[in-house]
């Protein structure tokens, strides 16, 4: 299974904020980090604010936060809003009823096995696991060179 460029960065924008644990962080920084748009990381933000993984506060001081810890965000977790389709070959959609073997395929059945332990691994690993297996991923994500901000409240 390939997982989108979506989801990658999802799983970035969240590791951004817990390295930046205490500080609101702000869209621009992060795309900077990354080298990526910030518009694709304004669209890729909508959906971690709709499932209540990251928090927005408005204004000229605002940004985004982790609205959990980040040893409660499982890598599954993201995967899960950020993926549209878990298909890994045509019989998993639903649609699928050229196959006559499509209700009891050994093929089928080993492949939802796959995709079970995928996610089982995934489940295993939290966004404090990624950053944490890095002691200078603040370092990395320059997150150090910035000007220093006021901690916010939480």
């Amino acid at each position: 299974m390939r997982l989108t460029r979506q989801t990658n960065y999802a799983m970035r924008i969240l590791m951004y904020c817990a390295a930046n644990e205490g500080r609101l962080s702000r869209i621009p920084e992060i795309a900077a980090s990354y080298t990526v748009s910030e518009l694709f990381l304004f669209k890729i933000l909508q959906p971690l604010v709709e499932h209540g993984l990251v928090e927005t506060v408005r204004g000229r001081n605002g940004g985004v936060r982790l609205k959990k810890p980040a040893d409660q965000i499982s890598l599954f977790d993201v995967v899960r809003v950020t993926e549209e389709s878990f298909a890994m070959a045509e019989c998993f959609e639903n649609d699928a009823t050229e196959c006559p073997l499509v209700d009891s395929c050994a093929l089928n059945s080993a492949l939802r096995e796959a995709l079970n332990a995928f996610f089982a691994v995934l489940a295993k690993y939290s966004i404090e696991d990624l950053v944490a297996a890095r002691p200078n991923v603040r370092n990395l994500l320059g997150i150090d060179m910035l000007s220093p901000r006021a901690a916010i409240a939480s």
